[in-house]
């Protein structure tokens, strides 16, 4: 249990740190004295950083203990963090930024040490509370942020995350065995600079709207898969993203990563929004607008840690279709009516409730498809598919409202963010094998 509390106090600064700052954007492009563009940056850079380091860190879990890479993780973490507080201009920031974006490895390394240190039949509830820290920080973040921004200085929000990660440090230091499983081989350094550099390349292409980098995305993915088809310690195995139930998994993290940033932009900006001749928005406070959000995050807790039950009853496949069916129905209710607080508040928590299911399954079923000496990369993956769908989803929100924050532009949103859920109870069950589905209790069938 302490090794499971350690870890979800890891888990939970990064998660803490994803969103804190999206309410102090404003506040921060106008303390550093900044264009909106370089200001953007400040989640940019941290977005592009995770998904660049989160395979390579959790490929050297597999390789050289997880515990040691975590430890070496949080102390980078709490390095960025640090550097934050102290930065003096934009450009500092962000360098800070890039440096803090290797905390999204944590996720995939505590998931690995669980999936090594928790008997069989609490790993479920244990990946379940997990992933609901992930998704409740993230809420938090932006209560936190809020309340930070509104009330104390921006550097407040980073002092927070360094003590965060000081605290972690210590916990996992102590509380956290040694790993007892690792993987021959060695660390993958082409395979690592061929897919940073793709995904460097893409992630600029979609925020920055550049086709031509996305085409230099695409043939650099291409050399990699030529690559590492040739390797025998490859970080990517081809063989695996050939897995069709692997592929479905990881297009699952897409579409939940896409779907929870259209209402990471949506929803505060509309509250945010003064009542006016358009007859939307509340004129709430960043605050406020935060704790509107608030219910919708802490229920993917309770709701997270009922997908074990869930898969041992109804088979592996049930939670997750069952969690992308409830956030249908919150986002038709968002999109069919949002005038008021009200709405948000309770049509939000439904949403919240199916992502809970969604986040917990996912850990899950990477644990059914992959063996022991590849979790901690496998779930790396995962999660920069979750990364890329949340550069999209925002990418996609930004363009719907820079036409304007009208009814419209919200609606739109809210329908996306259904149909992108509903792509994701279409594919939910090829996540699952035949023998899975098969050796699932009756219910299940």
């Amino acid at each position: 249990m302490k090794t499971l509390l350690s870890l979800v106090a890891a888990v939970f600064s990064y998660a803490l740190m994803q969103t804190v700052v999206v309410p102090a954007i404003g506040l921060l492009q106008r303390e550093l004295d900044t264009t909106p563009g370089w200001a953007s940056w400040i989640i940019s850079a941290f977005l592009l950083s995770s998904a660049v380091l989160t395979p390579l860190l959790g490929r050297m879990g597999d390789l050289y203990g997880k515990r040691r890479v975590l430890l070496a993780v949080l102390a980078a973490y709490l390095v960025g963090m640090i550097g934050a507080v102290a930065a003096q201009d934009i450009g500092q920031l962000i360098a800070a930024r890039v440096v803090q974006g290797a905390a999204l490895a944590l996720v995939p390394l505590s998931m690995a040490i669980l999936r090594e240190t928790m008997p069989r039949e609490r790993m479920a509830f244990a990946f379940g509370l997990i992933s609901g820290i992930v998704g409740a920080g993230a809420g938090a973040g932006l209560v936190v942020g809020g309340l930070l921004a509104d009330h104390l200085s921006w550097r407040w929000l980073f002092g927070l995350g360094a003590l965060l990660a000081l605290a972690s440090l210590l916990l996992v230091a102590r509380f956290v065995p040694a790993s007892t499983h690792t993987a021959n081989g060695r660390l993958d350094l082409p395979g690592a600079l061929l897919l940073g550099a793709g995904l460097v390349s893409l992630l600029l292409a979609l925020t920055q709207r550049q086709v031509w980098l996305g085409l230099v995305a695409l043939v650099l993915f291409a050399v990699l898969l030529l690559v590492e088809r040739r390797r025998d310690d490859a970080l990517i195995d081809v063989a695996e993203l050939a897995d069709r139930p692997m592929l479905a998994t990881h297009a699952l993290a897409f579409l939940f990563g896409a779907a929870s940033y259209f209402f990471y932009l949506s929803l505060p900006a509309y509250a945010q929004l003064d009542p006016g001749t358009g007859g939307i928005g509340f004129g709430a406070t960043v605050t406020v607008s935060g704790l509107l959000m608030l219910p919708g995050a802490l229920i993917l807790l309770p709701t997270g840690t009922a997908v074990g039950r869930l898969a041992e009853r109804y088979g592996p496949r049930r939670p997750v279709v069952l969690g992308f069916a409830i956030a249908v129905a919150g986002s038709a209710l968002l999109a069919l009516s949002h005038a008021s607080m009200w709405q948000h508040l309770v049509f939000y928590t439904v949403v919240g409730a199916g992502s809970g299911l969604v986040m917990a399954s996912l850990p899950k079923l990477i644990g059914d498809l992959v063996p022991l000496t590849r979790t901690g990369v496998a779930n790396g993956l995962n999660n920069i598919a979750r990364t890329v769908g949340g550069v999209v989803g925002s990418g996609l929100a930004a363009a719907v409202l820079g036409g304007g924050y009208t009814d419209t532009a919200f609606t739109t949103l809210f329908w996306l963010a259904a149909a992108t859920s509903v792509l994701g109870v279409v594919a939910a069950p090829f996540a699952v094998r035949q023998a899975a589905r098969s050796s699932a209790g009756s219910p299940g069938r």
